[in-house]
């Protein structure tokens, strides 16, 4: 016998996979709720970081450094829901999808369309689907709202834990055919960092077992900082050409992970699944672990930490410096650079005048740093895009947006994260230009932000930023897609997506739009009426386009009409998760 409205719901809600360390005060696990990560705009959104009083040290180099669910569980929701569900007719789907295939669909006009994040634990220890009828349910409402698609994270740790090159695709080869039955488009995240330790981590998922075991033999396969903390979300760039893990490089156990993946889903490549985003880094970003928020290292905003320590990239640093006939800039990082959560202008490095990072010292390590990140990026999409080639599916990566100090002239946060970025140089164009080699797709986030909801004291500017990387990808010819960071379900969020996914640049988009939007994500929060409701029209208006004829409030009596004729399932579910 099927499950009620309010089985299901609590379901979704269901006991998520403990997480070992990192508990919230008062609280017996550290699940993450929506409220606890974000405040609503009534709250006040200002923060201040307490300054500890540490003395710089110097560096080396002294002198040249200078320093949820609307369904039931009946197949259909119902004959009214699935005719507001949407206008699009199934040739017409076709074409959009296959113009997202090829990255032209934002050179078009035609509107973005919306992915929604699927939770991080869908897919269990055990390589089962997690609370299955709830996820079916889900993925039905999200259908009937026109949704193009979800996203998913197919985790190292789990599919290869044992042994390696032993795949077990269990759970996503049940979730993936789960995917397809509703008609949702899927972008599979190649996910080969550990779950746990960052903003919105849930849940824990660690590397694989034989990884682990091999990094506890050579700590240095972790990154590492100046102090020699070890940080075990991502096996170091420093060693991505060696064979450090069971006799094959990182580089190509994240090959044939992919390719695994491309054999095993053939069948679903450039239909259901429609895109591979490939992980490169912490949080699955194509950055160092600098903010690790694990165990309470950094706080928001606090400046982060070089992470160019651990023995492989400190003799890659040596051997670069003696390539610039400076030996002596290449024992160490700059220690002068202050502590996770110092600022700017604590620090010797950093601050505005006179600071290492404009001197000849900081040039030199900067770009070298940078570089590094790069090139680790050019390995892998190198791979990823052989492997899938003419699968009909795209590659993205990942770019965090790091808004914070921002209006700054070192960008500290920004640099010690692997983004040589300063009021002087543009540090998302290499990358830009780094993914038009090889046909890939900017995925950034940060896009729901406004400048005035952040803390003003650290000079944040997430819509600055956003701005500079539209203008970077334009210029570079890459599709921008975009991320929210944070749960928001408001309308001034939606709005800011809407403004941003439009590509309005200086009065010149050039019918340029985000080839796709990723919403964060699937959850009992985003299922309550009123952040339902707010979610179904922003959804018609993404799909509608800047250059729609509809009038915005002729699509907003659409999305209430579709809302209303499912009023009695939606109060079902704000009950259940009121319990």
């Amino acid at each position: 016998m099927s499950l009620s409205m309010t089985h299901q719901i609590g379901a979704l809600a269901g006991t998520p996979i403990p997480v070992e360390t990192g508990t919230i005060t008062g609280e017996p696990t550290a699940t993450l709720s929506a409220s606890a990560v974000w405040k609503p705009p009534g709250s006040s959104l200002r923060c201040r970081v307490q300054k500890p009083d540490i003395g710089d040290a110097i560096s080396p180099p002294v002198s040249p450094c200078r320093s949820p669910i609307l369904g039931a569980t009946r197949p259909d929701l119902s004959v009214a829901c699935r005719a507001f569900a949407t206008e699009l007719k199934e040739p017409e789907t076709e074409v959009s999808a296959r113009e997202y295939r090829e990255g032209v669909a934002q050179d078009k006009g035609n509107g973005v369309p919306v992915y929604v994040m699927m939770p991080l634990d869908s897919v269990t220890m055990n390589n089962t689907v997690n609370r299955r009828k709830a996820m079916n349910a889900s993925l039905q409402a999200l259908k009937s709202a026109g949704v193009e698609g979800v996203m998913m994270d197919v985790w190292w740790g789990l599919v290869e834990r044992d042994a390696p090159g032993a795949y077990n695709w269990g759970g996503y080869t049940e979730l993936l055919e789960m995917a397809k039955k509703h008609g949702l488009k899927v972008q599979a995240v190649m996910s080969f960092h550990q779950c746990g330790g960052n903003v919105g981590d849930s849940v824990t998922i660690p590397l694989p077992k034989w990884v682990v075991e091999e990094t506890d033999r050579d700590p240095d396969l972790a990154y590492t900082d100046q102090w020699g903390r070890r940080n075990y979300e991502y096996v170091s760039l420093g060693c991505d050409t060696l064979p450090v893990l069971k006799g094959r490089t990182p580089v190509q156990c994240y090959a044939d992970f992919m390719r695994a993946f491309r054999d095993n889903f053939k069948h679903l490549l450039g239909d259901t699944i429609v895109e591979i985003q490939v992980g490169m880094g912490p949080a699955g970003e194509l950055r160092y672990p600098s903010y690790p928020e694990q165990n309470g290292t950094w706080k928001f905003p606090g400046i982060g930490a070089f992470q160019c320590y651990d023995k492989y990239m400190l003799s890659s640093l040596k051997a670069a410096a003696e390539a610039a006939s400076k030996p002596e800039w290449g024992s160490t990082g700059p220690t002068d650079a202050g502590q996770y959560n110092n600022w700017p202008e604590d620090t010797r490095f950093f601050k505005k005048e006179g600071g290492g990072w404009e001197g000849p010292y900081g040039e030199f390590f900067l770009g070298w740093y940078s570089q590094m990140l790069l090139d680790h990026g050019e390995r892998i999409l190198a791979s990823a895009k052989s492997i899938f080639e003419n699968t009909g599916v795209k590659i993205s990566v990942k770019v965090a947006g790091i808004h914070w100090h921002y209006g700054t002239r070192s960008h500290a946060p920004e640099l010690t994260a692997g983004y040589y970025n300063t009021r002087f140089r543009d540090g998302y164009l290499p990358i830009a230009q780094m993914l038009a080699r090889h046909g890939a797709i900017f995925n950034f986030t940060c896009i729901e932000m406004r400048d005035h909801e952040q803390p003003q004291d650290a000079l944040c500017a997430p819509e600055k930023l956003v701005r500079q990387v539209a203008l970077a990808t334009q210029k570079a010819q890459v599709p921008l897609a975009g991320e929210n960071a944070l749960p928001r379900y408001d309308e001034d969020a939606h709005k800011q997506i809407l403004q941003a996914s439009s590509l309005n640049i200086e009065g010149d988009s050039q019918d340029r739009e985000m080839c796709a939007f990723t919403y964060l994500r699937m959850n009992p929060q985003l299922f309550q009426e009123g952040n339902w409701r707010r979610f179904v029209a922003f959804v018609k208006k993404m799909k509608e386009g800047k250059d729609a004829h509809r009038c915005r409030e002729q699509v907003e009596r659409e999305a209430e009409h579709f809302v209303h004729v499912t009023q009695p399932l939606v109060q079902e579910a704000a009950v259940a998760l009121m319990h």
